[in-house]
């Protein structure tokens, strides 16, 4: 999933973020490239967080739908591309059928987005989950 990142700079502090789409989750780094690597962090750590609650994970927003909402001089927008494969230190291996021309879409769409076939299968079952939960 790429969540989007609303990055705040003044001359006298670090770089600090706010995940729009998730209440709560913010992060901080000294250069902008160390804002992006803890924002990756912070979702993973709130995300997961929402699991264990049984809770729904926040589908993300456009920039486009969020930017009225976050305004700053010196402000900037970002996409985190967050692997959501890093929420746990265990995986386990499935077998599932899939036709073949289905499976090409998934992995030219993967390869597309810079995604792994099983990222972007986690990643697509967690938003359709949240779509469809209580």
């Amino acid at each position: 999933m790429r969540y989007p990142i609303f990055i705040e700079k003044d001359p006298t502090s670090d770089y600090g973020v706010t995940v729009p789409d998730i209440p709560g989750c913010f992060s901080a780094g000294t250069t902008l490239e160390e804002a992006l690597v803890n924002a990756e962090e912070a979702i993973l750590t709130h995300i997961e967080g929402l699991m264990i609650d049984n809770e729904a994970i926040p589908i993300p927003s456009t920039i486009d739908n969020l930017k009225d909402q976050y305004q700053g001089e010196g402000s900037l927008w970002a996409l985190v591309q967050v692997d959501m494969t890093k929420l746990s230190d265990k995986t386990k291996r499935i077998n599932i059928s899939v036709s073949e021309n289905l499976l090409s879409k998934i992995d030219a769409y993967a390869t597309r987005e810079g995604e792994t076939r099983s990222g972007l299968l986690v990643t697509a079952a967690l938003e359709y989950m949240s779509l469809h939960s209580n």
